[in-house]
């Protein structure tokens, strides 16, 4: 059995999402209670991927970023890491990849770390308002499908990648198993 991994997550939710999205959303959502659910299924999901890693990215302890927002952030986020107008699902920004999608940058490191320092992965970009008219369509309740985009996003930080077909089929097979555990008693 894979020792359970140490996560440093730094969580956030934006006030400006819909009322009645909050509410479907539950504690998920809550920018003080949300931290906690959330610790808990990311944690999960890096000690079930733990085994899969490329060397570089194994560690026992990570930190990460999940930021749930509204359309109007991601959009602008889309706009100026991707050259994309409008709002999409998720976006991940892998501080591990030194050419983030886009061409971009690399995310600024420290020049070393210290031993023991949770391996910086990056940050998860979330449109609750683009997942709750996604679901019913994949036939998830909201926050099924927050989870799936939050499964799809933490593939991004570990280095997948979909550039074709055949690798979009094998990440969302991987997503299905991570978000499979959810819905077991």
């Amino acid at each position: 059995m894979t020792a359970p991994i140490d996560l440093d997550l730094a969580f956030s939710a934006d006030g400006d999402v819909p009322p009645e999205l909050l509410q479907a959303a539950g504690a998920w959502l809550d920018p003080l209670e949300g931290a906690d659910p959330w610790h808990s299924l990311l944690a999960s999901w890096l000690t079930q991927l733990a085994a899969e890693l490329p060397p570089e990215l194994q560690a026992t302890s990570y930190s990460l970023g999940l930021s749930l927002v509204g359309d109007a952030e991601i959009a602008a986020l889309n706009a100026d890491w991707r050259q994309k107008e409008g709002p999409t699902d998720v976006l991940a920004f892998a501080a591990q990849d030194a050419d983030l999608d886009g061409g971009g940058l690399p995310m600024p490191m420290p020049s070393h770390a210290e031993e023991g320092d949770p391996l910086e992965l990056g940050d998860i970009v979330i449109s609750v308002e683009t997942a709750a008219r996604q679901a019913p369509v994949h036939g998830h309740t909201l926050m099924q499908e927050v989870q799936f985009l939050a499964s799809h996003g933490l593939l991004h930080l570990l280095g997948w990648d979909h550039p074709d077909d055949a690798s979009l089929e094998a990440m969302l097979a991987r997503q299905d198993q991570l978000v499979k555990v959810l819905a077991e008693p």
